[in-house]
């Protein structure tokens, strides 16, 4: 390799320095200090003559005096099955004090585009065991589906219960698709030391981290670093599901904290900002991450992602969750009001949505049970919160009959429906279930999204409740 001592200039994460060579974009860079230490860094951007640097340690400590050296390869991700139950860091080197990663190929981080006439449509069913999202936003393979949320709120709680209970329901033919064909990655971007103790904790706790790989960047690692750990997670995803035959969800965190890095790099490059202060590019970054779940024709896995953003200050129309809205298939909002009344998790079913759930809920009788249920209880769910308007104005007495059990429907089933607790699993029947009896609550004429023959065999009057209850009193 041959080295330069021209650096000229150095701007927060950047270091630029000038060439008499071509040199290639996104290729791996290694300094030397005066004192002996070597840095990684990664061309950001080439022109004649010159070339800019982002240096993934951070340039402190780094002078003019620094040697710069191109090894004309790019930032390549060892894969191997044996990464599962693995700690990295934001870099991709280990960090658990296991045995030295021995991979079975090296993969480039920005990874190849899928065809889109080779993409297999997402419509198979993951099951989460929270019944807020399988009830009624349903998570199906290959499909992106993000957690918006706010700061403070528990969506930590939420992605770490996703990631110890996903599972891929048994298939209708018998084939059982549960057990070591379901993996999990899980990428941690900017976070603090107190968030990663706890993630590590509860994958250790649960025997989830056998199942994953965790790729883990601090708050106080370099911004620059943030760039790079989705898409190792994301290199890491896509070889054991398309090489290995897993079915693997994605979960990246914080998906805010990745985009000011990219805001912080762009000021550094004196860049024309575009909305906020973003990079004018953020949409098409945003969209490099999040294109790369789906399904391919003739392959067993599949690359599910999750992302989690913070909007800053509960605005969706700040544009990090306004782009990714464009991006994904839906979203889930963790709601800061259903929080503060305890509920867990605090996922506000309304705004929430995911586009592929009539796709991914099962065929026949099931899949009418499902869509129809979940349609009705949106329904009704509803017009209970509009209704709760009207009460601040006029009082429950001034209500209707009809009104007030649409008033007491609202609030069972933010109770009994969405509030389970973090550590509660549930079945899609289970789910299914409890919706059922919210739904038994309402006269059988309201129930006008459901089909009469779902009604008949799983509709039951409040008599025949309280009588079902006594009887399960009685025998206890």
């Amino acid at each position: 390799m041959k080295e330069y001592e021209t650096i000229t200039e150095i701007s927060g994460p950047l270091v630029f320095a000038e060439v008499d060579e071509p040199i290639g974009y996104d290729e791996i860079v290694e300094i030397k200090t005066a004192n002996g230490e070597t840095r990684r860094g990664q061309i950001l951007e080439s022109s004649d003559g010159l070339v800019a640097i982002q240096v993934f340690e951070g340039t402190s400590g780094i002078d003019r005096n620094a040697s710069v050296s191109f090894t004309g390869e790019t930032l390549k991700m060892p894969v191997t099955e044996d990464l599962l139950g693995r700690v990295m860091d934001g870099t991709g080197q280990p960090i658990d004090g296991g045995p030295e990663i021995v991979p079975d190929s090296r993969r480039d981080i920005v990874g190849a585009a899928i065809n889109p006439v080779s993409r297999e449509y997402p419509e198979e069913f993951i099951q989460t065991g929270v019944s807020a999202i399988d009830g009624m936003n349903t998570l199906v393979r290959g499909q992106k589906l993000p957690i918006f949320s706010g700061s403070g709120l528990p969506h930590n709680e939420l992605a770490l219960q996703v990631a110890r209970q996903a599972t891929v329901p048994e298939e209708e033919d018998g084939e059982d698709d549960e057990g070591t064909e379901f993996a999990v990655i899980f990428g941690a971007m900017g976070i603090t030391q107190e968030e990663a103790n706890e993630f590590m904790n509860d994958f250790e706790r649960t025997g989830a981290l056998e199942r994953s790989v965790v790729f883990m960047n601090l708050a106080d690692d370099p911004a620059v670093e943030r760039t790079v750990t989705p898409r190792l997670a994301l290199t890491t995803a896509e070889y054991l599901a398309f090489d290995k035959g897993y079915h693997v969800l994605v979960i990246l965190t914080d998906m805010t904290n990745y985009c000011e890095a990219l805001r912080e790099i762009g000021a550094a490059r004196e860049e024309v900002p575009g909305r906020r202060g973003y990079p004018g590019y953020m949409y098409t970054d945003l969209a490099q991450l999040y294109e790369r779940a789906g399904r391919i024709e003739g392959r067993e896995g599949s690359v599910t992602q999750i992302p989690i953003l913070t909007m800053p200050g509960d605005d969706d129309t700040h544009p990090i969750p306004d782009l990714t809205g464009y991006i994904t298939e839906g979203q889930i909002y963790v709601d800061r009001d259903l929080n503060s009344q305890g509920i867990q998790p605090p996922v506000n079913v309304l705004p929430s949505l995911s586009r592929l759930m009539d796709d991914g809920i099962g065929e026949g009788l099931t899949r009418a049970d499902h869509a129809d249920v979940s349609d009705q209880m949106y329904a009704a769910y509803a017009e209970g919160e509009d209704l709760r308007d009207l009460v601040n104005i006029v009082g429950r007495e001034a209500l209707s009959d009809r009104d007030n059990r649409y008033l007491d429907f609202a609030d069972r089933f933010e109770a009994e429906f969405v509030d389970q607790g973090f550590d509660t699993n549930r079945s899609i029947d289970q789910s299914l279930g409890i919706g059922w009896d919210l739904l038994s609550t309402l006269p059988k004429e309201e129930l006008n999204r459901i089909d009469e023959e779902l009604i008949e065999q799983y509709y039951t009057d409040e008599d025949d409740q309280e009588s079902e209850q006594e009887a399960g009193a009685t025998a206890d």
